[in-house]
């Protein structure tokens, strides 16, 4: 029977937003180990800064799903930390991409087009 069939007759609620739910269950494993062991991949050393930035990429992604382009996801960064210097200062965290290289440490998918090989960027 179809998890709606199911929730009428059990009296179970929906989740309020099952899109949101599953993307949750895709993300990867978040714990300090397997975070620092990314970003001991990558040659970031943790500050309580990074954390905050890879909490909010986190949290968009639940949100909002994977970004539809790098660009977007960088301006909603950029206004976050504007106080602090915005992406120049994004820069200085994640010295090959808040994008890129905070979606890989964050464990969430990065957007589409981000990195072409093409072009010279590397992952």
């Amino acid at each position: 029977m179809s998890d709606i069939g199911k929730t009428i007759l059990e009296g179970q609620e929906r989740p309020e937003n099952p899109k949101k739910e599953s993307r949750l269950q895709d993300l990867g494993p978040w714990d300090e180990a397997s975070v620092r062991e990314r970003a001991d991949a990558e040659q970031i050393e943790l500050t309580p800064t990074h954390w905050d930035v890879l909490e909010f990429l986190r949290e968009y992604y639940i949100e909002h799903g994977r970004a539809k382009s790098g660009r977007e996801l960088v301006y909603e960064l950029d206004d976050r930390y504007e106080g602090q210097g915005g992406r120049r200062f994004l820069y200085q965290l994640f010295p090959r991409g808040p994008v890129t290289q905070g979606c890989k440490i964050a464990g969430v998918p990065t957007p589409a087009y981000t990195t072409d090989p093409s072009f010279g960027s590397v992952e």
